[in-house]
């Protein structure tokens, strides 16, 4: 080869090998990037935010609720004007009037409000501002601490239309484990915020607070406490703010634990898995469970989401319109409220004349979660939250094409809404070190089966502690 083509031919490939490096660290810097979510920033209260520092103090808080408005309840549900049912229809139009009756006679003569406003107040609950709005949050420190051990921060959320009071059950079991026949090898100190425009924490006045706003308000609640390093858990909402307060910041969440996992978009071998998975589920990384849970798919997962999606529409399209009615009756709220924690409890319910509502909770605890709602007139702002998330677009938004590298639990319930196989889950959560197929329950996991959700959430932590440690001793005989 002459000098000048050999000249000419190494210049091509100097060129050609320097785009190919360029592309590599493109996408080598490009992928670093992607590894978190920008946290950003917000301004949540009425009008202008001010030029002075927002006030950071933290205040105790307490339920309290007048005769006045006792006295107003109790006329709102002697007013109550019922609908007939039909015949034999019991809970597959929705909740069944006649299951109702009962429900409203024992909410106006048995039902003591005083009595579960002492429940509501066993744990202490505090207030702070951030980004121009009052945070309301259960803060539940262990009285005893065994010796040698350190009280491991955990945040809980909780979704729609649920409440802190989901976790009532749930506190004692992880703050001394050992007392209630779990492992104590991990103690926890709870901290349970009340998603902004839930219960007692104060609805965003401007439009967009989403799931991740609501996590970098919980990130800097968490700061603000005194906390560097935490764990997080959640269903529902809840799972997608503990997901995305993962992606905001990794190197401070130690571990994420969930009690319900979705993906919004599904990749080429996934999309297979849903007509040929049934015949092959090895070749999708299928259990048998996951068979079972998702097919025949049309039946247990197409139109499961066409029946039960009505509410999602709804929420995430025209709120304020239904919310409106729920917000001004008492009954309303309480039918609208009562027969999700029928039918995401066990969708066979819709079978029952009662729905089954009593065969997992009492008439007291469903009503405690009613009344929050009801005492804080927090319907409108709770059913806004599906808009500000939903109305943007499904699978468009940065977070769901975010991966998440913190360690990650799953504990997947039989009776959840929807079901995820954990090969769906994995293209989402890169560090699944922990996926329990959970023996019974539902949705409503804290509130329905405490102890289950306890007992798993301690063998994740243990994983994940056992994790670092390995790391760090690996580290120091390098």
């Amino acid at each position: 080869m002459p000098a000048s083509e050999a000249s000419h031919f190494m210049m091509l490939f100097e060129i050609l090998l320097a785009v190919v490096l360029g592309a590599i660290i493109y996408l080598f810097l490009t992928k670093k990037k992607e590894d978190k979510l920008s946290m950003g920033d917000g301004w949540w209260g009425k009008g202008q935010k001010p030029d002075s520092e927002e006030d950071a103090a933290i205040y105790p808080f307490k339920v309290e609720t007048s005769d006045g408005e006792i006295n107003y309840l109790h006329r709102r549900l002697d007013e109550v004007r019922f609908a007939e049912p039909l015949e034999d229809s019991r809970f597959r139009y929705g909740f069944n009037s006649n299951y109702l009756r009962k429900v409203v006679a024992y909410w106006r003569n048995q039902f003591n409000w005083k009595k579960q406003v002492e429940v509501l107040n066993k744990f202490p609950q505090f207030k702070t501002k951030i980004e121009g709005i009052d945070v309301h949050f259960l803060h539940v420190k262990p009285s005893h601490v065994p010796e040698g051990q350190s009280a491991k921060p955990l945040l809980m959320v909780h979704g729609w239309p649920g409440s802190v009071y989901e976790f009532y059950k749930i506190i004692p079991l992880l703050m001394d484990p050992g007392s209630h026949g779990l492992s104590g090898e991990h103690v926890f100190e709870i901290i349970c915020p009340s998603i902004p425009g839930y219960g007692f924490s104060e609805a965003p006045h401007k439009q967009g607070f989403d799931s991740v706003c609501a996590a970098r308000v919980f990130y800097k609640l968490m700061l603000r406490l005194g906390f560097q390093e935490f764990y997080t858990q959640g269903g529902d909402w809840g799972s997608l703010i503990s997901t995305n307060l993962a992606q905001i910041a990794p190197s401070h969440v130690k571990g994420v634990h969930l009690n319900m996992a979705t993906v919004t978009t599904l990749h080429f071998k996934q999309l297979l898995s849903i007509t040929l998975g049934r015949y092959f589920p090895g070749l999708f990384g299928f259990e048998d469970v996951d068979v079972q849970r998702m097919f025949p798919f049309k039946t247990k997962v197409l139109y499961r989401i066409l029946g039960e999606g009505g509410y999602f529409h709804l929420h995430s399209t025209k709120p304020d319109t239904a919310g409106c009615g729920l917000n001004d009756s008492p009954v309303g709220l309480a039918a609208y409220i009562l027969e999700k924690f029928s039918t995401w409890t066990n969708h066979a319910f819709r079978d029952l004349e009662d729905g089954g509502l009593e065969k997992k909770f009492t008439l007291d605890d469903l009503l405690t979660n009613i009344m929050i709602y009801w005492v804080s007139g927090c319907i409108v702002s709770s059913m806004r939250f599906y808009k500000e998330n939903i109305g943007k677009g499904i699978g468009t938004q940065k977070h769901e094409k975010l991966s998440v590298q913190v360690p990650t639990g799953i504990a997947s319930f039989p009776h959840e809404v929807l079901h995820m196989p954990q090969s769906w889950l994995q293209q989402k959560y890169a560090n699944i070190v922990s996926f329990s197929y959970m023996a019974r329950g539902g949705h409503f996991a804290a509130f329905e089966e405490p102890e289950l959700l306890a007992a798993d959430i301690l063998q994740f932590v243990g994983k994940v502690e056992k994790g670092n440690f390995a790391k760090k001793l690996g580290c120091g005989l390098l």
